[in-house]
């Protein structure tokens, strides 16, 4: 079979339908949002579709029915049938993901890249000199000589303010990360302006949409524009972007079916695989998760499995925050707790990183209270958990990616030969190379170290590390056994007693069930040399 079209990369709706591409049909959700004609801000995380988004809205309200009818070999589309109309209207596209924003004058430089052609299109008006100004005007015009209202379309709005994120070189550890805090307020002050003239010309418009990642409380666009619906976390729309598990096995199957093939798995197989590395985002407080569609695709194209979208954009002035305030890293995937609002804003200024975390793509809801409306955020799938703890791993240890240096797969195959000792050496001498100025000598230190180390292994092997009292400081099923460990710190316990609270709190009773060997193993930690010292295992 010749492999069918993926459309990677591909952010253009007409191409899309035009060449041949794959499409997973989203114009149900589309209509709706239409049809319902609120002004929208929706917020996802890169890579999720925004922008194709943007664009197949473009082709609707320009008119091009011919998009959504079967085309080239391409079904036909739910739009085709659900809109009766087809009226052409006047659209302004805004794309501000075009431009690298350094300060106001790269800003006005995007946004005047913007204009002219609509200018171009519909003319100028000789008072207008300013982009607000410009930009009113426009609409105006465009509504009065079209006979049509105006539907605009703001695709990556906040992009210029992330632009700017990132800490100085001369302090790479600063947080929060304000590269130039005076750039950011030019810029602030003008996206404000401009974005505020959607107030201004509601008898001219028809839709506006704002895509973007963070919804920025500074922007005041949002206070503002007190008629704009916040969708981001709206569970009508919560599968307006990604793939929802029946998409996936509705449009992919001879994906599905090839890598099921290319990897020696079942197709029962690749869909549980796929379900662990790039499912489990939801958007909102209830309601079923989606797919990455970056990493899905990248997965089908190249027939198997990979870390592409964290790949494609690593989180490194997130994960120095999180140093920086000396974060417990045991909550990302035991849970954090936060208050509705805490997801919906986020300042750039502030010291909490998890609303960005979340808005970002990093953590995702995994559980709401809808009494007290507070969420429960945690790593979406394995790609995302694994790839954020790789990067945590060296601001704690001297880790690299040394081949010959520090590897989690070397601790499995220990596990994987039965060879306790010969795990709980390399862990010594691991804890051993960790150099003075990185260890603290606190508890909280090892125990971190502890975290990463063994969630990372989740990998390879089944892994839990503890998350309330009664389970054991971690446990790894590597093939038919089950270890059970527990570490005490030199003077709050022995070796000894470790082992005997594995029998006493009944760590091991969760996996007596199944026919598997059982190993308990006890260890003591020592401050005074930033290693393991002493282990015993029953």
């Amino acid at each position: 079979m010749i492999p069918r079209k993926l459309p990677i990369g591909i952010q253009d709706f007409e191409t899309l339908r035009t060449e041949g591409f794959v499409y997973v049909d989203k114009t149900p959700w589309i209509h709706r949002l239409i049809s319902e004609g609120n002004p929208y801000f929706l917020g996802r995380p890169r890579r999720f579709g925004k922008s194709l988004l943007v664009s197949t809205l473009k082709a609707y309200f320009l008119g091009q029915k011919e998009l959504f009818e079967a085309i080239e070999g391409q079904p036909k589309l739910a739009m085709a049938d659900l809109e009766k109309d087809w009226i052409t209207y006047p659209v302004f596209h805004i794309d501000l993901n075009v431009e690298k924003y350094t300060d106001v004058k790269s800003l006005e430089s995007g946004l005047n890249g913007n204009l002219r052609p609509l200018e171009e299109q519909w003319g100028q008006d000789a008072g207008a000199e300013t982009l607000p100004t410009r930009f009113l005007s426009l609409i105006r015009r465009a509504c009065e000589k079209s006979g049509r209202k105006v539907a605009v379309l703001i695709d990556e709005y906040d992009k210029p303010l992330l632009s700017t994120f990132g800490p100085p070189a001369e302090h790479p550890t600063k947080f929060p990360p304000e590269e130039n805090p005076e750039a950011q307020e030019e810029i602030r002050k003008t996206l404000k302006a401009f974005y505020g003239v959607l107030k201004t010309a509601g008898p001219w418009l028809k839709f506006v949409l704002l895509t973007g990642v963070t919804k920025f409380s500074q922007v005041s666009v949002f206070s503002d524009l007190n008629q704009l619906r916040d969708i981001s976390m709206n569970e009508t729309y919560a599968g307006l972007c990604g793939i929802t598990a029946e998409e996936l096995t509705r449009d992919f199957v001879p994906e599905l079916r090839a890598l099921a093939e290319r990897e020696q798995m079942t197709y029962d197989e690749v869909l549980a695989e796929m379900q662990r590395l790039y499912n489990g985002y939801h958007f909102a407080g209830e309601g079923d998760g989606v797919f990455n569609p970056f990493s899905v695709l990248n997965t089908f194209a190249d027939s198997q499995f990979g870390d592409y979208w964290f790949k494609t954009g690593t989180p490194t002035f997130l994960v120095q925050g999180l140093k920086k305030i000396d974060y417990d890293l045991r909550t990302l995937t035991e849970g954090i707790t936060v208050p509705e609002d805490a997801l919906s804003n986020y300042r750039a200024n502030s010291t909490n990183s998890i609303p960005l975390l979340y808005q970002s793509g990093y953590l995702t809801i995994k559980k709401y209270d809808r009494k007290f409306r507070l969420y429960t955020l945690g790593f979406p799938n394995g790609e995302v958990e694994y790839g954020f703890l790789n990067e945590l791993l060296p601001l704690y240890t001297p880790w690299s990616e040394d081949p010959q240096g520090f590897s989690i797969f070397k601790f499995i195959e220990d596990l994987q030969k039965g060879d306790t000792d010969a795990f709980m050496i390399r862990l010594r001498a691991f804890f051993a190379d960790i150099p003075y100025e990185l260890n603290d000598k606190t508890e909280r230190h090892y125990q971190t170290v502890f975290y990463l180390v063994f969630r990372l292994m989740g990998q390879y092997a089944q892994a839990e590390v503890r998350s309330a009292a009664g389970r054991a400081d971690a446990v790894i099923i590597a093939g038919n056994t089950v270890y059970v460990f527990e570490f005490k710190l030199s003077g709050n316990g022995t070796a000894e007693s470790a082992l005997q609270q594995i029998g006493d709190k009944g760590y091991l009773l969760p996996y007596t069930a199944a026919d598997r060997r059982l190993v308990k193993v006890g260890a003591e930690f020592d401050p005074a040399t930033r290693t393991l010292g002493r282990w015993v295992t029953g």
